[in-house]
């Protein structure tokens, strides 16, 4: 078993190359695996965020996230609200951790090139919990300040194509988390997203769809 540990401090790279230095790093070559250069391209991201419970539909949310405006729509069961995230008020903070929430479960491979103030640690010769798949463990811990929900962590599980078959969530970097599958890969103009979660039970809980994806 072989660990490698790191600390990664990463500028926001919206619409720009990230730099060869960068895409050695395991998290990088994870968000090019899904499109992460052709996201210079996209204007909009629209989609809808789907949770089961008891085997009921029992919570959707509508988003398109703006990338040129720098704006979020929002329409669930509680309100329909439009709001710019550089200028939004902190009553718009319940909402917007959604926004944030949704697009971890759809993009999380983006935000590891977008994401700043995390550390990573790489296991290979791991089994993933739910499917046994082969491969390699990448725990990405949050620092404790920035951030929702700052000091969470994510143990990736990736195959052989770097692509996340799994994770498991860990609060506050508990020891123990949940498990959920990665599955339904689909390409959106250059990009890849992950459209559906299933538990250890095998119960797909959280689910995407209307995705559209528009260029520039």
């Amino acid at each position: 078993m072989k660990k490698i540990i790191a600390s990664l401090l990463i500028p926001l790279l919206m619409s720009q190359c990230t730099p060869p230095e960068e895409e050695q790093t395991l998290p990088m070559q994870i968000a090019n695996v899904y499109g992460f250069h052709q996201l210079k391209d996209v204007a909009t991201i629209s989609y809808t965020w789907n949770v089961r419970r008891d085997s009921a539909t029992v919570l959707t949310r509508d988003w398109t996230w703006d990338r040129i405006k720098g704006e979020v729509y929002y329409s669930g069961p509680d309100t329909t609200v439009t709001y710019q995230i550089a200028e939004k008020s902190s009553e718009l903070d319940a909402i917007d951790q959604r926004f944030i929430n949704d697009k971890y479960w759809l993009m999380f491979p983006f935000q590891l090139a977008w994401d700043t103030g995390y550390r990573y640690e790489v296991t290979e010769g791991q089994r993933s919990p739910i499917q046994g798949i082969q491969g390699t463990k990448l725990s990405i811990i949050y620092n404790n300040a920035d951030g929702y929900t700052p000091g969470d962590a994510y143990d990736l599980f990736l195959n052989q194509n770097l692509e996340i078959v799994e994770w498991v969530f860990r609060r506050g970097n508990g020891p123990e988390g949940r498990a959920v599958t990665w599955e339904n890969v689909q390409e959106f103009e250059g990009i890849r997203l992950t459209l559906d979660h299933q538990n250890e039970a095998g119960e797909k809980f959280i689910w995407f769809t209307n995705v559209k994806v528009t260029k520039k």
